[in-house]
């Protein structure tokens, strides 16, 4: 039994290695030796809960942390570093890590109870916080048994997990030793662990995760991001296995990865902004090759960024999208040439381009006349002309024309769109028209503005985006459905009208008798031109009184009327006007504030 051969079992067999072999495997490297990639799960049933039998004879009372409390855990430690014996902590430590139920028996609130429930995981995190930054500094000796311990418990991981599984590894998550790269092989084995748990284990974990403090779930998600920049760039390549041998490891820490982001999406507000959740690591990849993985995932390993979105930082969807488009603009002009050959024509330069002339004196009138005859040209490069002016478009001239359109289109007397001094956005007019073409258009100019990486001096509120991608992809094929609806709140609506969110708060937050003081019906009023008329907002709306009973219905139903039914027709030309020219499988992997992104360009800038 050599060290060369030493894998998995080393730990079992430890007491037969001479001190040598100890002081080998207690080097730099030596987690990989004591941890094999294929973990040995027959070795189950050799610890105290390595099976649902076993569980019940675990003794709790007999284990060696479990007296321990928070007060004679510091008072060890400022004994040991005035004695220098560390002895007592090094048994607490070895001890708490060796298994799971030890895991349970020192961080469980009450070993009493089950917790099986997703709002409480009944963990002791406090404590748990104490252990962890206490351990960062114990002697460099202490903490390579503590790791050792924790490969022990791994080694017992098991096929079907109790809810106190879940547990321990939501405690060994949260261990700052795997900041070091010396660990990252245990790291990526806890990694892969959890990320093999079964659907509802995620789902439970997903919400325990929301119970740890700020710091905590932002050190778990920087750790994940070293491991995986680490990974895939080593500062010294020979000190991790070959990647071939375990290309496992990012698709672990990427799914890891994504249970944090979904537990922070739960959460208003977030534990941590989206952005901390990018990796400009990852920017340097082959970003193109990533999305053809993840649009072609039967040609290739399965595992892409793409699929988890969330990593990808704004610039290198940005990309993405980009070169995207600039591969649809070559597609398009290539089959315009090859049809003008076929009618053998003679090509011209100008067959390359979404080429629209317009005169100034009748902007919007000439620049929808021009978009709605070259609908099959606007996924080409945008050339824009004004009639009576000589002057090729370098950009400048598609700059102006943008320029001018949105100005025109978003006066408040041109009808279209409503303008907010509060909230300081712009939001659709919900008076009815004949025509919803010119919404239509906005979407386009939208549309062509992101295709062709042009900002946009417009200022949307944030539900505007989160329509916008409603769905990201337009149903196929069906015109019918549904587009442009999304779920509101009365948080979305002080984004759009911030003083009527205010009255409807008001109305929510008032105590007193409702229908008496407020004599409200479920029915709105709109101004239409020249006139006003109400709006049920539920059937026989005019005949149901608003109550303390049922103000919360009313305020729902008030909010998502503002937000989706009184504009609907005029968001779903708009809605189909912008995805005519970004329709792209890109666009699913953005959120609502990145679409914005790209139309307004960043708001730090």
């Amino acid at each position: 039994h050599t060290n060369e051969t030493c894998g998995a079992n080393c730990i079992h067999h430890k007491k037969h290695h001479s001190s040598q072999n100890d002081a080998h495997r207690d080097g730099p490297g030596y987690s990989s030796r004591l941890l094999s990639p294929s973990l040995n799960r027959s070795q189950s049933s050799s610890y105290p809960g390595g099976s649902n039998d076993s569980k019940e004879e675990f003794n709790y009372k007999s284990s060696v942390a479990h007296a321990k409390t928070a007060e004679t855990l510091k008072e060890d430690f400022l004994n040991a570093k005035v004695s220098g014996n560390w002895k007592s902590l090094l048994e607490f430590y070895t001890s708490a890590f060796n298994s799971f139920d030890e895991l349970n028996v020192i961080f469980k609130r009450d070993l009493s109870k089950d917790y099986k429930t997703i709002e409480d995981p009944g963990l002791k995190f406090e404590f748990i916080n104490l252990v962890y930054d206490i351990l960062v500094n114990t002697p460099q000796g202490l903490q390579k048994e503590v790791l050792k311990a924790i490969i022990n418990s791994l080694l017992k991981d098991k096929r079907v997990h109790s809810k106190d599984d879940l547990r321990a590894f939501l405690v060994l998550l949260q261990n700052p030793q795997f900041r070091n790269q010396t660990t990252y092989v245990i790291f990526a084995h806890l990694l892969r662990q959890i990320a093999a748990l079964s659907d509802h284990d995620h789902h439970y974990l997903v919400h325990w995760l929301k119970s740890l403090k700020n710091d905590r779930f932002r050190a778990i998600i920087e750790r994940i991001h070293n491991f995986i920049s680490g990974r895939l760039f080593p500062p010294k390549p020979g000190d991790l296995p070959p990647l071939a041998k375990c290309s496992w490891w990012i698709p672990s820490a990427t799914k890891v990865l994504a249970l944090l982001n979904a537990a922070n999406s739960l959460l208003i507000p977030h534990l941590v902004p989206y952005v901390e959740f990018y990796n400009s690591t990852l920017d340097h990849l082959d970003l193109m090759a990533e999305y053809y993985a993840w649009q072609n995932p039967s040609s290739h390993a399965g595992f892409s960024f793409c699929q988890y979105p969330f990593i990808l930082s704004i610039a290198a969807k940005k990309s993405i999208l980009q070169k995207d488009s600039e591969q649809q603009m070559i597609i398009m002009a290539r089959k315009s040439l090859v049809a003008k050959v076929q009618r053998r024509q003679l090509p011209d330069i100008g067959m390359l381009f979404l080429n629209l002339t317009v005169r100034r004196s009748h902007l919007v009138s000439d620049s929808l006349s021009e978009i709605a005859k070259k609908q099959h040209d606007l996924k080409k490069k945008l050339k824009v002309s004004f009639a009576g002016e000589p002057g090729l478009d370098m950009g400048g001239l598609t700059k102006e024309w943008f320029l001018l359109l949105v100005r025109q289109i978003f006066m408040p007397n041109y009808g279209m769109f409503t303008y907010d001094k509060v909230a300081g956005v712009h939001w659709f007019s919900p008076t009815p028209c004949d025509n919803y073409q010119e919404f239509n258009l906005v979407g386009v100019l939208m549309g062509l503005a992101v295709y062709n990486s042009i900002n946009l001096d417009i200022r949307f509120p944030s539900v505007c985006y989160r329509k916008l991608l409603s769905p990201a992809v337009v149903p196929f094929n069906n015109p019918r459905a549904t587009v442009g609806v999304c779920s509101v709140s009365l948080h979305d609506l002080k984004g759009v009208k911030p003083e009527v969110a205010k009255g409807l708060q008001d109305l929510l937050d008032f105590e007193g008798d409702v229908e008496e003081t407020f004599c409200l019906t479920f029915e709105v009023v709109q101004s239409t031109v020249g006139d006003t008329k109400t709006v049920p907002l539920k059937p026989n709306g005019r005949s149901i009184p608003v109550t303390s009973d049922n103000k919360k219905e009313y305020v729902q139903l008030y909010a998502e009327w503002i937000v989706n039914n009184s504009i609907y027709s005029q968001f779903q030309a708009f809605y189909h006007g912008f995805h005519s020219v970004c329709a792209s499988n890109a666009l699913i992997m953005l959120r609502p504030e990145e679409v914005e992104t790209l139309v307004c360009g960043s708001p730090t800038l």
